[in-house]
């Protein structure tokens, strides 16, 4: 036989379309308000210009620190911003650098966690002591280290959240393959002669994508949660970008006299965050073998 000779995967039985797992989703009440709350902000990251009612880094377009009214819906910042117009083009900033360094660290550390789960032996043994280790790290702590030495910039943030983030998606991704590498449609392949990159491309990968979507979706809400809190703390997105943690560092000397300089992107970030939250949890009681029956 050559290499050439694969077969397919067996398709698990009981899985679930991406039609039936939106409508099982949305079934829970909680759910269904987090996937609203998601929608409205994606919208308005999609269609900013024409939402914000004022260009968000103009000055002067209001009054200095005035409180919210019908003209400026959340009050206008120290430098007489329109807030709701910086929360608004903030979701440009928050939600796409999330998903960038999500997805970063998830590519990376899925790649290390399939090569080291499949080919196993001291390769295998290493690799998973090296992560032990990095994982004794916190993340936030790791990744202002990265920052430290590549620089200050929204670039080096995503890279510096995405190598923190890594250890943990190659530690799980590894335990997966560990598992999908004992099916005995990976064993036939071997057999037969397949090729280990193919193997690993056709049968082992579809076997663990759901833990990887599941694991992105659980960990989204803290990659965008990691780079808003490197953009607070000055080194992330620079002022006047109105990136929400940047938003945040700005308002917080003048929390007593205009809270709503904090308040607004505050709460943007939240809801961000409490819904990518819930839509996981959800998720995961969706695909979980345990509770398929009554999710």
């Amino acid at each position: 036989m050559t290499g050439a000779v694969t077969i397919s995967a067996p398709v698990a039985q009981g899985r679930r379309s991406a039609r039936e797992t939106f409508q099982l989703l949305l079934r829970k009440p909680i759910a269904a308000v987090a996937v609203a709350v998601l929608a409205i902000l994606i919208a308005f990251a999609l269609f900013a210009p024409w939402i914000a009612p004022f260009d968000p880094s103009r000055a002067d377009v209001g009054p200095r620190l005035s409180p919210p009214g019908a003209t400026h819906l959340l009050g206008t910042d120290l430098h007489g911003r329109d807030v709701f117009s910086r929360v608004v083009w903030g979701a440009r900033y928050s939600l796409p650098v999330g998903v960038a360094t999500l997805l970063l660290g998830l590519v990376a550390g899925g790649t290390l966690g399939v090569i080291l789960g499949y080919i196993g032996g001291r390769l295998d043994a290493i690799g998973a002591r090296v992560v032990d280790v990095l994982l004794g790290f916190p993340a936030i702590v790791m990744a202002i280290m990265v920052v430290s030495v590549t620089g200050v910039g929204l670039v080096n943030v995503v890279i510096a959240v995405a190598i923190a983030d890594l250890p943990k998606f190659a530690r799980v991704i590894r335990g997966a393959t560990l598992v999908a590498r004992e099916n005995l449609y990976v064993e036939s392949a071997l057999a037969m002669g397949a090729h280990p990159v193919r193997v690993m491309a056709l049968h082992v990968l579809p076997a663990i994508m759901p833990t990887v979507i599941l694991l992105g979706t659980l960990n989204l809400g803290s990659a965008i949660l990691s780079t808003a809190t490197l953009s607070f703390l000055g080194l992330g997105t620079q002022p006047p970008a109105p990136e929400w943690g940047t938003m945040l560092n700005d308002g917080r000397d003048y929390i007593r006299y205009a809270p709503w300089m904090m308040i607004a992107p505050g709460l943007a970030l939240f809801l961000a965050i409490i819904s990518v939250n819930l839509i996981g949890d959800r998720l995961n009681e969706i695909m979980d073998p345990r509770t398929q029956g009554r999710a």
